[in-house]
């Protein structure tokens, strides 16, 4: 990918936790991170780490409780309802159990992101979901309803409706978790070449060794902390 000077994510002292008094759990303690426009940086550390409380405060599913959080330039501390939809129109995210919709077809499921931007006609939606279903390697597929197809042909699914928006950022959490080694390179592979054509930075959660190398920068979180990043 090509860097820019721009800042995608800038976050500082961003602490998160669940419940209140005894019962607070802390999960965030004053993280901070900057991604530039154009990088692929993976964020890795055990379970229970904090990674997709992480993701998911960037994403804007989660409401900001201490610090401060810049994504694609929207400060989110404080942020409403309303703005952080907006910020969710802009992002692509493909979760690690796929959530799409079983009963409907792949083609159904990738056009389902066009609800989020009613400027776009349903014709033009359904060519576009077309068009990224072939470029993934499942124009074939299209019509099958999603419980026909394998886990490594769900989660191309899932990144063709990730990236059908043409997102400005794309958060992946543990893309490969439930893939063999073949299939799970194979869909990071498709996902850092489809982000690099659209010049999309990528910030992926994954344990996955294997996919390491695709990297510009990893990031290890510990206890709710995020170390020096490595190169």
């Amino acid at each position: 990918m090509i860097l820019t000077d721009e800042l995608v994510i800038s976050g500082q002292e961003i602490s998160f936790w669940f419940g209140e008094g005894e019962l607070r759990k802390q999960i965030l303690f004053e993280v901070d991170l900057q991604i530039q426009g154009g990088e692929i940086v993976l964020l890795t550390g055990p379970s229970g780490s904090g990674k997709t409380t992480l993701l998911t405060l960037i994403a804007g599913l989660r409401t900001m409780q201490s610090g401060s959080l810049r994504v694609l330039g929207m400060q989110l501390s404080g942020a409403s309802s309303s703005l952080l939809t907006q910020l969710r129109r802009r992002i692509g995210f493909i979760f690690q159990a796929h959530n799409l919709l079983p009963y409907l077809s792949a083609l159904q499921n990738v056009q389902l992101m066009f609800e989020l931007h009613p400027d776009v006609s349903a014709v033009e939606g359904r060519q576009r979901a077309t068009e990224m279903l072939e470029r993934v390697g499942l124009g074939h597929r299209k019509d099958y309803a999603v419980s026909r197809l394998s886990g490594g042909q769900r989660q191309r699914v899932a990144i063709a409706r990730a990236l059908v928006t043409k997102p400005e950022l794309v958060l992946a959490d543990e893309p490969t978790a439930a893939l063999d080694g073949t299939s799970g390179r194979e869909v990071v592979n498709l996902l850092r070449s489809l982000a690099v054509d659209q010049g999309s930075p990528i910030l992926m959660v994954t344990h996955d060794a294997r996919v390491l190398d695709i990297a510009d920068r990893i990031m290890e979180m510990q206890d709710g902390r995020v170390g020096a990043p490595t190169h």
